[in-house]
């Protein structure tokens, strides 16, 4: 493994950097109080869209599909630096045009639509004319597995008709939001992991009706992570993704890199809460000593870095092991980081909220926002319990043909008298 920058990579991360620092973070406020007046997205988004795009920082995020695909797209480990920068800001990446869902959405159009497809839906996404949304979670079953999901997708003359329930839908309340890709039942007597598929429905379609926005956390994100009641919603069949019964194969592709992405990103944030402990140990004194001269804190600032840089590099590994080899064979690794990520990044924030006081919970920093959403991605794109399920199994699989070798560095009790 070498995870040094390339000379494209290292330009990408300046340029980004800079970008970052010159139009993004001083309007961090701007944002905040403009969306709570009501307006979002925010005017100077699109402004930002164009310069991004006019900066050669767009649609980074996709890997090429084929070796004779123009343009600079970046692999996985060239693409996780640059969404760590992002991950900073959390209405970064849409400046960027590398934001979820719509970015595993592109790939899914991408890798199984059809050419009219992506001529309707991948390129107006591509161009960051519209927004999406992908409805895979539901209220009424464990979602974790999906296998459960109830929702139906029936055929019926030419078109498919659907019913069901979704939430906390990712991107579905965004002003463009224009299209749901929708995971549901065409066959519940097949196989178990043949019985689902994926249709596109146009977000305005009849009987499409989002019944709320529901907050995370208590906290209000304008995108929206909704709740969708389908109600006899009619698609014609060339609306249907890949192929009948392929659903639950799509949704594992298109997971696996979108979980990455999620880490890459946390780990941006993680390292903002570290910038901002160590900016408020210098500062703020208790009982006449900084805080950085006390003994605690800096174990904090310690503890903080060493749990960065292990996430960063099992990370670096995962997204190197799916470059080389697939997400398939890389389902250990994907499933180590969406485990072990979300965790670090709430312990890091936690210690910056610990070193900046009442402060640190109040409305004046970004870490209750870093913190709550820390906490809500242990549940997103499946709980921490399915990925260390998952991590058990396949080592439990790989030991089978050693099983029993361990047993030679067990000490008889004879040995020991």
């Amino acid at each position: 493994m070498d995870f040094a920058y390339s000379p494209k990579v290292a330009m990408l991360r300046e340029r980004l950097e800079e970008f970052m620092n010159r139009l993004i973070v001083p309007r961090f406020a701007e944002w905040r109080d403009r969306v709570a007046g009501g307006e979002y997205p925010p005017a100077f988004i699109e402004d930002l869209k164009a310069q991004a795009r006019a900066a050669g920082l767009w649609n980074l995020f996709l890997p090429p599909l084929r070796p004779d695909e123009p343009g600079t797209r970046l692999d996985n480990l060239e693409y996780a630096p640059l969404a760590e920068i992002m991950g900073r800001v959390a209405w970064a990446s849409e400046v960027f045009n590398c934001s979820a869902p719509d970015t595993g959405n592109m790939e899914l159009l991408h890798r199984f639509g059809t050419a009219a497809q992506r001529e309707r839906w991948l390129v107006p996404l591509l161009e960051g004319h519209i927004r999406s949304a992908f409805a895979m979670t539901e209220p009424d079953v464990a979602s974790a597995d999906a296998t459960n999901i109830q929702t139906t997708i029936r055929r019926e003359g030419g078109d498919y008709v659907i019913n069901g329930r979704k939430w906390f839908i990712t991107g579905a309340a965004h002003p463009h939001c224009r299209l749901l890709i929708v995971i549901g039942k065409t066959d519940p007597e097949a196989p178990k992991h043949r019985r689902q598929s994926m249709v596109l429905i146009p977000s305005a379609n009849p009987g499409v009706e989002i019944v709320r926005n529901l907050s995370i956390m208590h906290q209000f994100h304008p995108e929206g992570h909704c709740e969708i009641v389908l109600r006899n919603v009619r698609v014609p069949q060339e609306n249907l993704l890949g192929d009948e019964g392929e659903g639950f194969a799509m949704a594992q592709a298109r997971l696996g890199p979108g979980r990455i992405h999620h880490c890459m990103r946390s780990i941006g944030q993680a390292e903002l809460a570290q910038a901002l402990l160590l900016d408020r140990v210098r500062e703020r004194r208790t009982f006449g000593r900084y805080l950085h001269e006390r003994g605690v804190v800096r174990e904090w600032i310690a503890h903080n870095r060493l749990e960065i840089d292990q996430a960063r590099w099992l990370v670096l590994a995962a997204a190197w092991r799916i470059d080389r080899d697939g997400v398939r064979t890389a389902r250990k690794e994907i499933a180590m980081i969406k485990a072990v990520v979300p965790r670090i990044l709430t312990r890091v924030v936690d210690r910056t909220m610990q070193a900046f006081g009442a402060m640190g919970i109040g409305p004046d920093t970004p870490l209750p926002e870093l913190w709550g959403w820390g906490r809500a991605l242990r549940f997103a794109d499946g709980p921490d319990e399915v990925h260390l399920d998952q991590v058990a199994r396949i080592e439990l699989e790989s030991a089978q043909s050693r099983r029993g070798e361990s047993a030679a560095y067990l000490i008889p009790p004879t040995a020991q008298n």
